[in-house]
């Protein structure tokens, strides 16, 4: 577990760093910072949809989780949870920055086949290079966002640490094509991240979550039925 908790230390430094860079920043500058992660966001949402689509063998899966995903978020409404939750300890858009840190941290090749390869083979490489990223990343967000962001990292944690370990189960199954069609779902949610940081429209990311987990369930569904 040490390349996970590297890159959980690399998420609460950079964010440690970046919340002091706010305190200095003036509100032009902010702003710029804003448009600046918006877009990221979106170019990183895009780059993950337009890499994995052309693998994807359920084409219309990632249509159908956006949308099964979106309806079941909207009814249980976990935006309003969420920022509820948040608005208790922060009175800034901190629910948006954390959303979109959180997608970015944790759906990603590396951040998925990293915890799988330290646990099979030992080898915490994808999860080095993934914590270098992070930690610029976090550094960024937090110089918008603040220190709140500091609560990403523990998410990282939990859920690095769980794929670790239920890594010799999870192997056979993402080799086969499983993280492709989470990747593809979490490219339009990290991009539509980007669209809400723009200010273009409120996607409210956070009530579209549930739709990552539509491409586990199919392929749980396809493998009992011996699809």
């Amino acid at each position: 577990m040490i390349g996970t908790i590297v890159n959980t230390g690399t998420i609460l430094l950079g964010s440690l760093l970046g919340g002091l860079l706010k305190k200095g920043i003036k509100d032009k500058y902010r702003d710029a910072l804003y448009n600046a992660m918006g877009l990221a966001a979106i170019g990183i949402g895009v780059n993950s949809i337009c890499t994995n689509m052309s693998n994807s063998a359920y084409p219309v899966l990632f249509i159908v989780s956006l949308a099964l995903g979106s309806l079941l978020g909207n009814i249980i409404d976990l935006d309003g949870r969420f920022n509820g939750l948040v608005g208790k300890f922060s009175k800034s858009d901190l629910g948006q920055g954390l959303s979109t840190g959180i997608l970015m941290f944790c759906i990603g090749t590396l951040s998925i086949l990293g915890p799988i390869n330290a646990r099979l083979n030992g080898d915490h490489t994808y999860l080095f290079t993934n914590a270098t990223l992070d930690l610029v990343t976090s550094m960024a967000l937090a110089s918008t966002y603040g220190f709140g962001m500091m609560a990403a990292a523990p998410v990282l944690f939990l859920w690095q640490g769980a794929i670790y370990l239920c890594a010799g189960w999870l192997e056979p199954v993402l080799s086969g094509g499983l993280m492709t069609e989470i990747t593809l779902v979490g490219g339009f949610l990290i991009a539509a991240s980007g669209i809400s940081i723009l200010g273009l429209k409120n996607m409210k990311t956070i009530n579209m979550l549930p739709a990552l987990f539509v491409p586990p369930i199919w392929f749980v569904i396809i493998t009992l039925l011996g699809i």
